[in-house]
């Protein structure tokens, strides 16, 4: 009876986090892949540095036990110097624009080689321009609080991380915080777009407009502008450090809401919220382009337990959930999801260490299975 009870309320727990995230493709990179020759739908995998191997590994023995249709494609991005700039192997970007879809594991970017980040790299490269980070309060992990369900869009191209640094005069270094109309529309139609298609009522501009008049303010003017053309949705705007002290204090009134706003400041909330639910390893999100749209673990490659079994593939299998939504193989995904929440819910004995549990990578995979 016990163990009905559990399933049920995974169940429910599933449903609600599904509104959360099946629509990260709503208007936006609509999936046209077709079948192969094989019957399936092959999506590119980019198994990612350290841990990477070990929740990718995680991520095929699921989907193979529910009978996903998907064969996997993987690739390798360990970036190359082309023309002075760091980019990631043409064998990598044909395979992603072919498939239109692609599942990435952390990546940790080479040190002292003269390369930039390369979840930039492959933003820039496929034009993702917008990254959708739900953020959800999961039975089974306890934290400060059990009423987060809340949704983050961040610009994702420009900003600060636009890269755009030089040296003034030694000691003096100058870096442009570049935002331009057109990318502040297209994230922030988006936004209203995503908010409409899982029923919040509220898209919420954060922004330090109150400082930098000229940028954030051309942030904040373009979503006025935009509101006009979604009535049914109510456009607020706040100040960025208001926002964080509300959110540690209360998250209850940013339920109805989804917060959009530009780069920096989506990279720190995004991973603060990240927090609220019980870190980055709870975490799914969903970088969406015009063309493609590539789903990853945000969290980082853990080379000190990297082939120790003692990995947390939940970010990366939510994250795959979306995937499957964007693919509207949403049979699979409801399953799936599932089985995961259960798992979740079912105590520390299978849950990995990061969770406070005791699990290894490979009993909290089989957990899984056993209850699809």
């Amino acid at each position: 009876m016990a163990s009905r009870m559990l399933f049920k309320r995974s169940l429910l727990q599933a449903s609600v986090l599904r509104n959360s995230i099946r629509h990260a493709s709503s208007n936006v990179a609509a999936y046209n892949g077709k079948k192969n020759a094989n019957g399936k739908y092959t999506v590119t995998m980019i198994e990612g540095d350290g841990i990477g191997v070990e929740i990718s590994q995680a991520v095929k023995d699921i989907y193979a036990a529910a009978g996903v249709p998907i064969e996997w494609e993987p690739v390798d991005v360990t970036p190359i110097i082309k023309d002075g700039r760091t980019a990631i192997p043409d064998v990598a970007i044909e395979s992603i624009n072919r498939n239109l879809v692609a599942l990435k594991g952390p990546l940790a970017t080479p040190v002292g080689k003269g390369h930039v980040s390369l979840n930039l790299t492959l933003r820039r490269t496929f034009n993702l321009f917008a990254n959708v980070r739900p953020c959800k309060s999961i039975e089974g992990c306890a934290t400060a609080y059990d009423n987060v369900d809340t949704v983050l869009i961040r610009e994702n191209t420009e900003g600060e991380y636009s890269g755009i640094e030089h040296v003034v005069v030694p000691g003096v270094v100058q870096s442009i915080k570049l935002i331009t109309r057109p990318a502040c529309e297209r994230v922030i139609r988006y936004a209203f777009q995503y908010a409409q298609s899982i029923g919040k009522t509220r898209v919420l501009v954060v922004h330090k407009a109150s400082i930098m008049k000229m940028s954030d303010g051309l942030f904040l003017k373009t979503a006025q502008d935009i509101a006009k053309e979604f009535p049914d949705i109510k456009l607020e705007s706040e100040i960025l450090d208001n926002t964080c002290l509300r959110m540690v204090t209360d998250p209850e009134p940013y339920k109805p809401v989804v917060m959009v706003m530009p780069n920096l400041y989506g990279d720190i909330l995004s991973d603060m919220c990240s927090g609220l639910i019980g870190g980055l390893g709870l975490t799914p999100s969903g970088n969406m382009g015009d063309k493609v749209s590539i789903f990853e673990a945000v969290h980082g490659s853990a080379p000190d337990i990297a082939g120790k079994g003692l990995a947390n593939p939940t970010a990366l299998l939510l994250s795959s959930m979306m995937m499957l939504r964007h693919m509207k193989l949403n049979e699979y995904a409801d399953k799936i999801e599932s089985a995961i929440l259960a798992t979740l819910a079912s105590g520390p004995a299978n849950i990995t260490r990061d969770l406070k549990g005791t699990a290894s990578t490979k009993h909290y995979t089989e957990q899984v299975i056993s209850r699809l």
